[in-house]
């Protein structure tokens, strides 16, 4: 199972993202250990970041996304390709994904 969370920094101690589509970075965990952490393009900029990040998501054969929130447009986008989405915040990267396994 691939999950992606939404993070202010590029590593797991780092506090889960407020929002989906503007998040700084992205952690993706398979297996619940750290495979990859990748800067959000689309953290800046015009609108249509939640619906860009889904397909980037998407791309990615994500399983599940957790974030603080999630915009209308970006659930919408990311239910359309099979991706689910968790609410967490007020914690680690580390401890969202623990509290998601368990």
């Amino acid at each position: 199972m691939k999950i992606a969370i939404a993070a202010l920094k590029n590593n797991p101690d780092s506090q889960v993202s407020e929002v989906a589509g503007r998040a700084p970075f992205y952690l993706f965990f398979d297996g619940g250990k750290l495979v990859e952490a990748v800067k959000n393009p689309f953290c800046v900029g015009a609108g249509g970041a939640g619906f860009a990040v889904a397909e980037m998501l998407g791309d990615k054969k994500v399983d599940f996304v957790v974030a603080g929130r999630f915009g209308e447009k970006m659930h919408s986008a990311l239910e359309g390709k099979g991706v689910k989405c968790r609410e967490l915040s007020g914690m680690t990267a580390k401890e969202a994904l623990n509290q998601f396994l368990n």
